[in-house]
């Protein structure tokens, strides 16, 4: 079992003082719908955190489909269990592991999703390495990620730094170009002005796994 101190205590108000519902949740949204998933789809998501996305890809691949979350935070998938035995989910399976290797991960997937995950991940290009390993041919991936706002949103940059230092975001990463540099059929939004960024391709194989080194 893998335990993140970071997010031991916070774990069970993560949904509450994250800002999901008034701004981060969008970001999500439009991963998901920018993914174009069928049903029956296989989808892994790298960083699952407390289950947010679990309603929305359960939905988009349905009864016959299947969802795999890896999170490194014990207290995190506890959460996120929680949320699958409330809603009944029988087709979400959740792993406690290191997204660098994803341990207990197996066979391939449709898609892969990073939301809000890859820039605080610490072997973040090991994680980006291993997902796209775990692809089916022409599989998709997406990245929603975080940086400072610009333009009319300005001035909300303090409260933006504040919530990147809490979430401990690697705004350097800039992790979306790399969907953007190493993907094809590329798709990206910038929402929230500037403050969100959602980026989706499609694996080409093993040339674009050699990206993110």
């Amino acid at each position: 079992m893998v335990t993140l101190p970071r997010y031991r205590y916070g774990a069970r108000f993560y949904d509450t003082v994250s800002g999901e519902r008034l701004l981060y949740r969008h970001g999500r949204a439009a991963a998901i719908r920018l993914l174009a998933l069928q049903p029956g789809a296989r989808v892994l998501v790298v960083g699952c955190g407390t289950g947010l996305d679990l309603p929305l890809l359960t939905a988009a691949v349905g009864a016959r489909g299947e969802v795999v979350g890896i999170d490194a935070s014990a207290a995190m998938l506890a959460q996120a269990r929680r949320k699958v035995v409330r809603a009944g989910w029988r087709n979400v399976r959740l792993v406690d592991g290191d997204a660098a290797t994803l341990p207990g991960v197996h066979g391939t997937f449709d898609a892969v999703l990073f939301t809000y995950s890859l820039s605080v991940i610490h072997e973040w290009r090991r994680a980006w390495q291993a997902a796209l390993g775990r692809l089916a041919p022409s599989g998709r991936v997406a990245v929603v990620d975080t940086d400072l706002p610009t333009g009319l949103a300005t001035p909300l940059r303090p409260l933006a730094r504040l919530a990147l230092w809490a979430g401990k975001v690697d705004r350097n990463r800039k992790v979306w170009t790399t969907v953007l540099d190493g993907l094809t059929d590329t798709r990206y939004h910038r929402l929230a002005r500037g403050h969100i960024h959602v980026a989706v391709g499609t694996s080409t194989g093993p040339a674009a796994r050699q990206e993110a080194r």
